[in-house]
């Protein structure tokens, strides 16, 4: 296989199950000094951040599909999470939650591309 579309799913299996983890580390000290009404603001920006921050960490050593690369890092932190809770209806600041996971990785892979890129060092584009 071409090394160019090869994709590193060990990288992105560990990138979304630390992202996922770092959400939760993050608000369950929240809700318990501000209650769990809170949640429904901090989980959607944590799940972002997260999965952002995650992708770029993702992207630092892949050579391309960084975009890809880190939307699957926020496809894997959503279907933790979803088997975390057993497929149980959500509120849906908790469903936009799981759509900012997979934009905060696809934004996170790009700056990854474009960082690598701005080095010299992309071998394909960033998609």
């Amino acid at each position: 296989m071409n090394s160019s579309i090869k994709f590193h799913w060990v990288r992105v299996l560990i990138g979304g199950f630390l992202s996922e983890v770092s959400v939760i580390v993050l608000v369950i000290p929240i809700s318990l000094l501000f209650g769990q009404h809170v949640l429904l603001y901090v989980a959607p920006l944590a799940s972002l951040v997260t999965c952002f921050l995650f992708a770029l960490w993702v992207g630092r050593r892949i050579d391309s599909r960084f975009v890809w690369h880190g939307i699957l890092v926020g496809v894997v932190a959503t279907l933790l999470y979803v088997g975390l809770t057993l497929g149980r209806p959500e509120p849906w600041p908790y469903l936009v939650a799981h759509a900012l996971k997979i934009f905060g990785g696809a934004a996170g892979g790009l700056v990854a591309g474009s960082r690598r890129k701005a080095l010299g060092g992309a071998t394909a584009d960033a998609g």
